[in-house]
């Protein structure tokens, strides 16, 4: 069944009838602005403020059932603008009362509040009117927010892209370190994330303190820390040359040694965070069906695997895997105006976490995987309509969304020769 988004606009305006409420709704931090319209768009009694509370939603219901009795209305459907996290208390809120929430495109609202009133002005009071009829339109989506496993992935998955951000600026902040203190440090350890690397700064970060201890101490603070290969006598020889002879700063040492200390113990504690996050994640993927079968591509991991679900939810709830290309905005889009054809673009309309993760992903598997790697050969080297390498690698995140989606729905394993397709192979070859 191909992915048809007409069908789709056309079945979300048949939602809206004569017996329809439709409420538009500004979403604040604290107060919140309702407005409520008929199927036409004929606004119905006045305006709701409401808090953000308990109090300020069962108003809100409160407002909207007189409306419904007064109108003779037998359902309510309300469109809310998703800026920020703020919506999302409602939303749970709403959905345990049975009210239908539908989520309006912010771009949508910025494009289209001039159309009434022919002004930039902008407005809660506006944007809620704004929101209901674009609702009316069936310009809006319906919100599939995690559930169950799901949404404790994405929580744990958010996490660890922040610990990983912090990970990532405390080893700047190391380097940063070094090149002040010990410029010579990375000459003896080219990786200062080893053990024996992370002992050494542990107990003499200073080049100074490596000469009053001395080639002994050194080896034999290794030894005691269960250090036992790759590292002896001629590394802390070097090392022990190497403080000789550095040139780095002298001044300010115990403040230093102190700084250096801190970020030591920032790293090695993001990194356990990051291990034991990990461990709870893993956990997770085992109880997803098709989860094990997506991780049978070669190269494809478990943290792109439980990226993918997190940011996707679960695959049962899409009909085609186009709809996961429009969700990480990677459809393509066009810039053309009669004779002038500017160049295509992707959207970038969806989620960027989805999108990087895939353009991650896609590079490793044209680096490591045959069959990705055949398939954006073809891509670059065809005869009709070659592609330059970044489209290329946008196609592969697409291809990739197709496998994946394929074998997480069919929970089936990974066949090279349906990835390639029965008439691509001679295509290959002859690009080869």
């Amino acid at each position: 069944m191909k992915f048809n988004q007409s069908n789709k606009q056309n079945q979300r305006i048949s939602r809206i009838s004569e017996t329809t409420l439709v409420i538009g709704t500004d979403i604040a931090k604290h107060n919140h602005v309702a407005r409520a319209f008929n199927y036409r768009g004929i606004e119905l009694g006045k305006r709701c403020l409401f808090q953000n509370d308990d109090n300020g939603l069962l108003n809100l219901l409160a407002w909207a059932e007189s409306i419904k009795q007064e109108h003779g209305l037998t359902d309510v459907l309300l469109g809310v603008e998703p800026t920020g996290h703020y919506w999302f208390p409602l939303f749970h809120f709403l959905r345990q009362r049975s009210i239908e929430v539908v989520l309006v495109n912010p771009h949508h609202v910025k494009k289209s509040k001039e159309l009434d009133d022919n002004s930039p002005t902008k407005n809660d009071i506006k944007d809620a009117k704004v929101v209901a009829k674009l609702v009316i339109d069936g310009r809006y989506t319906q919100p599939q927010l995690p559930e169950g496993v799901y949404a404790d992935l994405r929580v744990l998955m958010n996490q660890r892209d922040r610990l990983c951000g912090d990970l990532n600026r405390v080893k700047g902040r190391i380097h940063n370190w070094l090149d002040r203190f010990f410029p010579e440090y990375r000459q003896v350890f080219k990786n200062w994330e080893g053990k024996a690397s992370l002992i050494t700064l542990t107990n003499f970060p200073l080049p100074q303190d490596v000469v009053a201890a001395g080639e002994t101490t050194v080896v034999a603070i290794w030894k005691k820390n269960d250090v036992k290969r790759a590292v002896g006598p001629k590394r802390a020889e070097l090392l022990y040359r190497k403080a000789r002879k550095s040139i780095g700063l002298t001044e300010g040492a115990t403040a230093a040694k102190h700084e250096l200390a801190m970020y030591l113990e920032q790293y090695a504690m993001l990194c356990r965070q990051i291990e034991q996050l990990m461990e709870l994640v893993a956990g997770l993927v085992e109880q997803i069906p098709g989860a094990t079968h997506m991780m049978s591509i070669p190269c494809i991991g478990l943290i792109t695997v439980a990226g993918f679900l997190a940011e996707v939810g679960d695959l049962s709830g899409y009909d085609h895997s186009q709809q996961i290309v429009r969700h990480a905005g990677l459809s393509l889009r066009e810039n053309s105006s009669g004779l002038h054809k500017g160049k295509t673009t992707i959207s970038k309309r969806g989620r960027c976490r989805l999108r990087a993760l895939l353009f991650r992903a896609a590079l490793t598997m044209v680096a490591k995987n045959p069959e990705f790697r055949a398939l954006h050969l073809y891509f670059t080297t065809r005869r009709d309509n070659p592609l330059k390498k970044k489209q290329s690698m946008i196609a592969i995140c697409n291809k990739l969304i197709r496998v994946l989606f394929e074998l997480g729905r069919k929970q089936k394993e990974y066949d090279a020769n349906k990835v390639l397709g029965p008439h691509r192979e001679a295509q290959l070859q002859a690009a080869a």
